[in-house]
């Protein structure tokens, strides 16, 4: 399972200025009831990967977060400028 791989494929799948929520991420890998929420800890740590590439922008309420000081709380992920 390549979770970095999902997210990029999930952002492909929307317009440029979409943002997707890491447990959508975790409900495409694991699409059985209640069996993704083990996932939502490596999606935020694969997501801080990417975030540090430039490759995806990690956000909480429009605010660009660092991928190194992420804290507890709803964050979204969006296309960055080396979305590939």
């Amino acid at each position: 399972m390549d979770i970095a791989a999902a997210i990029i494929d999930l952002l492909g799948q929307r317009a440029a200025s979409a943002s997707i929520c890491p447990s959508e991420v975790a409900r495409a890998l694991r699409p059985e009831p209640g069996d993704w929420r083990p996932l939502m800890q490596p999606v935020r740590e694969a997501a801080a990967a990417l975030a540090r590439e430039d490759r995806i922008i990690i956000t909480r309420k429009d605010e660009r977060l660092d991928p190194d000081a992420l804290g507890p709380g709803p964050v979204r992920l969006r296309r960055g400028p080396g979305f590939r």
